[in-house]
């Protein structure tokens, strides 16, 4: 134990209030959020505790979450806390040394402000904010990192894409295309309804997923698809093992290819995968207006069939038009059922949310499925001089345990545990801003992962 002066800082804007305090030298990771992607990542900080005796503290609005993941390990903390709590947030980062959010993207700067402030190394499985962009030379001038979309999809894609990115072109390769998809899935052996899908992440995110379009380079040319026509014509993908999958375009995949280091590429693509029976599904669904999130609907004394009665309706869509898988898949959500839904004003998004939320749960001893592919095209030189063309394909298949110990939850947050021990290890020495595409980022990760039973499966043509 040492002393030392410090600063208290305890409400916004962080007045300078001198104290002596007493300062714990034994290792801190602090996670926000123990919602569906934290169980795994919980059980991995646990164990690093018992090895390396660190503390490990999980703050969430949902105690009993907390609680149900933690057990009664000896080295953890839970707190029930309110993230807009700037006073007992704040503390919380002041006495960690490395902080993990879990958290919707709109909280989570809070967070980085408060690890920018005290300090403090700074992980997400989110999508890099463009707020938390704007501080990257702040962020470098504290000499801490910042390490954003450090999950799944983001996270594992960026690394192993860049692994093999960066061996094609150490032997002297070009990439003339590029496609990654990635998707959460069911497993075929809990795979019991027309949907083929069931929740194992974020389900908000599901009902609204594609809502920006996508962008993406195909053959040279710039391509744009609508939020409209993005489910309406899903290519279709062959993996060893699998049933039939199709996939949809990513959001916005060009701002990756500087990242990605492939200017010279005339395909780049990063996409989502599903059932193709999924896809034609949600197509409809958005035809008919399902996922709109503006229109508010009265639904005291409307039932769950007069909803969708309302949408086809309005949309000029007949049900006996559908084919029948479609029917099917309508039928399974309450084409037919009589039951109120009574909850006041919502919108037609949130009405759907609240009956998939239902539908489409995980079972107990359900298992869900991890599929990330990624097909690279390049050419390399031959002992001729000529450069001759080759392509490869790396595939990441990952089975969830049950519907707490999911595939999800293992590739979300096994990839964020391993770099905030690596950082506390002194194994990751990077500082500033960053994704996960530069190998002393990447590298120890993957190694680790792959210890985890996380690991691609390679194969040429």
């Amino acid at each position: 134990m040492t002393i030392e002066r410090d600063k208290c800082y305890s409400s916004i804007p962080y007045p300078q209030v001198f104290i002596f305090r007493v300062m714990n030298t034994q290792k801190h990771i602090l996670l926000f959020g123990a919602g569906k992607s934290a169980s795994v990542l919980i059980d991995f900080l646990k164990q690093k505790a018992i090895t390396n005796q660190w503390k490990i503290t999980v703050a969430d609005v949902n105690s009993d979450a907390i609680l149900a993941k933690l057990g009664n390990h000896p080295l953890t903390e839970a707190v029930a806390l309110d993230i807009t709590d700037d006073l007992q947030r704040k503390e919380l980062v002041r006495s960690a040394d490395v902080v993990i959010a879990l958290l919707p993207p709109s909280l989570q700067y809070r967070v980085a402000l408060d690890c920018l402030h005290f300090g403090k190394h700074f992980l997400t499985a989110s999508y890099t904010d463009p707020d938390i962009q704007l501080l990257a030379n702040e962020i470098q001038q504290k000499g801490i990192l910042f390490l954003c979309e450090m999950g799944l999809d983001p996270g594992i894609d960026h690394m192993s894409a860049m692994q093999m990115i960066h061996r094609i072109k150490s032997s002297g390769g070009k990439i003339h295309s590029f496609r990654s998809h990635c998707g959460g899935l069911v497993a075929a052996e809990s795979d019991t309804n027309p949907w083929h899908y069931k929740f194992s992440w974020n389900p908000r995110n599901v009902v609204i997923a594609g809502k920006a379009g996508a962008v993406y380079l195909e053959n040279g040319e710039l391509k744009k698809q609508s939020y409209q026509t993005l489910f309406s014509d899903c290519e279709l993908l062959a993996v060893p093992g699998q049933g039939p999958l199709c996939f949809y375009p990513n959001r916005d995949s060009l701002g990756y290819i500087p990242i990605y280091e492939m200017e010279e590429a005339t395909r780049f693509i990063r996409t989502t995968l599903r059932h193709p029976d999924y896809c034609k599904g949600w197509n409809t669904v958005i035809q008919i207006g399902l996922t709109d999130e503006v229109e508010l609907i009265h639904t005291d004394g409307l039932s769950i069939a007069s909803f969708f009665e309302m949408h086809f309706s309005k949309s000029g869509i007949m049900v006996n038009e559908l084919s029948s898988v479609q029917q099917k898949q309508f039928e399974f959500l309450g084409l037919s059922d009589t039951s109120l839904i009574n909850k006041g004003d919502c919108t037609a998004a949130d009405i759907l949310q609240w009956i998939l939320e239902k539908k489409w749960a995980l079972q107990p001893e359900d298992k869900d499925l991890i599929i990330m592919v990624h097909e690279i095209g390049y050419s390399v030189p031959d002992n001729k001089g000529k450069r001759e063309s080759a392509t490869i394909t790396a595939e990441l298949i990952v089975t969830g345990e049950n519907s707490v110990h999911t595939a999800m939850a293992k590739t979300v947050g096994l990839p964020l545990g391993i770099a905030a021990s690596l950082i506390l290890e002194g194994k990751i020495r990077e500082t500033g801003l960053h994704i996960p595409t530069v190998p002393g980022i990447y590298v120890p990760v993957l190694e680790e992962l792959e210890r985890y039973g996380i690991g691609f499966v390679e194969r040429d043509g």
